[in-house]
């Protein structure tokens, strides 16, 4: 049977500045698109109030607005589905393989407290499919709770966008918080790579994480690999 992505993607469109804009960091929803499309699997988007997504203006910029971003941007039909995402009350679990956490950083702001999201996440989990991340869609599994009430995160190697690249990106004194701290607060065993912005995925069973947006579609490789079997 054909294998479904559900992509989860934020309606934040700025830091509490509003003079800060924010929004999905394109080129980790089209990398990951892409490697899923390849293999044939249905994807569907969902956003935590439903409803149109922002695009981070950085991500519109050399070198994250590659090709795919591009093309993405010029589908209109592509655009209308950032348009018009599904809301959580709108997915059923049962219907998703894997479900796979967009960043950029408005995510901080909307992802950790979307009790359906957690429920979908926690479900998917649970059954045994993939739950994945990239960049700051770590903050999306922050607080999701399994059946027992331990955090899904603890005890389990997991990347994100790592707190040296928020202070090299200058933006660490914006953020609302830090979430590198806030993962190993909640006994996540964080990892990241030696160097900043290089791509790095980690794989704990069906927990499956990037670091950055260079590491989109490695991660979303991992997952495809996963759910294949191989």
């Amino acid at each position: 049977m054909t294998k479904r992505i559900l992509h989860v993607v934020t309606n934040v469109s700025h830091y509490d500045n509003p003079s800060h804009p924010t929004g999905l960091w394109l080129s980790e929803l089209t990398h990951a698109w892409h490697v899923f499309e390849s293999h044939g699997f249905e994807q569907s988007l969902v956003s935590p109030s439903g409803g149109s997504v922002p695009l981070e203006p950085r991500s519109l910029q050399f070198p994250s607005y590659d090709s795919t971003a591009k093309k993405w941007r010029a589908d209109p039909t592509k655009m209308a589905l950032l348009a018009n995402t599904a809301a959580p009350g709108d997915i059923n679990p049962a219907d998703y393989d894997a479900i796979f956490f967009t960043g950029g950083h408005a995510v901080m702001y909307d992802f950790p407290d979307s009790v359906r999201l957690q429920s979908i996440t926690r479900e998917i989990f649970e059954r045994g499919g993939i739950v994945s991340s990239v960049c700051h869609g770590y903050c999306g599994l922050l607080n999701v709770k399994l059946t027992g009430g331990a955090n899904l995160i603890t005890g389990r190697k997991i990347t994100g966008f790592a707190w040296t690249e928020e202070v090299l990106a200058r933006l660490n004194k914006i953020v609302p918080y830090n979430v590198e701290e806030a993962a190993k607060t909640r006994g996540a065993v964080y990892k990241k790579a030696r160097l900043p912005f290089v791509s790095h995925t980690v794989v704990d069973g069906n927990l499956i994480t990037g670091q950055n947006p260079g590491s989109a579609t490695d991660t979303a490789k991992k997952v495809a690999a996963a759910l294949l079997g191989s």
